[in-house]
């Protein structure tokens, strides 16, 4: 039974971080308002609010467990949209330096393979059927309304595609927007200290083709995954399976852009050090044209490091930390977020002001999550060209990581460790324990 402890909470954007933050919240308030500015289709399309949808997506086997708390029973929801059933790792081909192929494991792990509007459109089915929840399409949340002291929200105003203007209190204001400007901005207005930001400048750029799988398709691997050999190569190249049988290829690189057009296509896939994408799609048809898609950068805001955080703002998924999308963490990064955000609602909701360090609970929280996603993005400072402050060990931790991958690929302990981590499904942390650093350091010291 619903026992409601406030009356309104608005989320801004009906993303995959925004509909598992309505569903999160739900049972705390009254009603709950998401706004987005796009025309929300009726079917899974991509949409302009959206601009990397047409790129390869994963839910990683952490990133279902979290939507499978927010809307239970989702694989089912999956499977009828026409998921690809994925099992970590028996199922990938993992091409590293020097491991082409990596060794094929199976870790006992699933994962669900389909195009980003597909789940997305699944998720806003579960939200429209919530009767406490209201989505307002093509209405856009242009500024968040600060209380006469400026020490909590008090609500949003926002524009309808008519630029018919509006406000709505809210007690507490959810930023799933995918943009940091509306959270920086409602603290700039407040007189906030800044928060500490950490910009690492890659501008890796994305080309994605969808094609149909052939008759003749490899079966000893549903997915494809090309690392490049850093400092010398950016270039990356993934197959994954999505419904309607078919294949989304994406292709990314810093600094540079992969072409936009089918020969430019296939010729940046055979240059790659092995043919395992070449070879798949130098015969199937494609379907549609080349999106192509461009990140200027990773950031971290360090909303956590503010001794004080406004009350009633939550500031989720991309408008927190943004980081690389080639290695398919985003959206199983933002629904764990909305998971711990409905755990710490729940576990405060008997004190006298249940919001009351909410927001500061929140944001230490997630910290944790976004270490491996962001251990990722740093890595792309071993590019001269990449933007951004080196820290003094970077090599030292690159070192380490080459050391893990030479571990990984010779004791199968270690592999299901590391692939735990790449999955979200274990902490950063669990790549420091003693036992595991101690091994990686003989293995370092032998590669002197």
């Amino acid at each position: 039974m619903r026992n409601p402890i406030f009356k309104q909470a608005v989320v801004v954007g009906a993303g995959m971080a925004g509909l598992a933050a309505a569903k999160a919240i739900e049972p705390h308030f009254e009603k709950v308002t998401v706004f987005d500015r796009d025309s929300l289709p009726d079917a899974p399309a991509a949409r302009s609010g959206t601009p990397q949808a047409r790129h390869t997506h994963a839910l990683l086997a952490s990133g279902h467990s979290a939507l499978d708390r927010m809307f239970p029973g989702i694989e089912i929801d999956l499977m009828e949209a026409g998921a690809v059933r994925v099992r970590l790792r028996r199922d990938f081909r993992l091409e590293l330096p020097g491991f082409d192929p990596f060794p094929q494991r199976d870790f006992g792990y699933d994962q669900f393979a389909l195009s980003r509007p597909a789940l997305e459109r699944v998720c806003r089915r579960r939200v429209e059927q919530e009767p406490h929840i209201e989505i307002r399409h093509r209405s856009r949340v242009t500024e968040v309304i600060a209380s006469p002291d400026n020490s909590r929200v008090a609500g949003v105003r926002f524009e309808d595609v008519r630029g018919t203007q509006g406000s709505l209190a809210a007690d507490l204001v959810v930023d799933a927007s995918g943009r940091i400007s509306l959270t920086q901005g409602f603290l700039e207005a407040i007189g906030s200290p800044k928060p500490p930001t950490v910009e690492i400048g890659m501008d890796q750029a994305y080309s994605t083709l969808v094609f149909e799988k052939p008759k003749d398709a490899p079966t000893d691997w549903l997915a494809v995954i090309h690392a490049p050999a850093p400092p010398h190569s950016s270039r990356h190249g993934v197959i994954f399976p999505m419904e309607g049988g078919r294949w989304s290829v994406s292709l990314a690189e810093d600094h540079k852009a992969p072409p936009g057009d089918i020969d430019g296509f296939k010729e940046f896939v055979a240059s790659f050090r092995t043919s395992t994408i070449f070879r798949a799609i130098r015969a199937a048809r494609p379907i549609g044209d080349v999106a192509r898609f461009r990140m200027p950068c990773s950031v971290r805001c360090g909303y956590d490091r503010l001794d004080q955080f406004p009350r009633g703002l939550i500031p989720l998924g991309d408008s927190a930390c943004r980081f690389p999308p080639i290695f398919g963490q985003g959206m199983s990064v933002a629904a764990q977020e909305c998971c711990v955000l409905a755990g710490l609602i729940e576990s405060r909701r008997w004190r006298a002001d249940p919001l009351g360090g909410l927001a500061e609970a929140f944001l230490a929280e997630i910290q944790p999550l976004l270490e491996t996603p962001w251990s990722h993005a740093m890595g792309e400072l071993v590019h001269a060209e990449t933007r951004g402050e080196r820290p003094p060990d970077l090599e030292q931790k690159l070192s380490y990581g080459r050391a893990l991958v030479q571990l990984a690929a010779e004791d199968p302990d270690i592999d299901r460790i590391v692939s735990e981590v790449r999955a979200l499904l274990r902490p950063f942390s669990a790549l420091q324990e003693p036992k595991l650093a101690n091994r990686v350091t003989a293995v370092l010291a032998e590669m002197v």
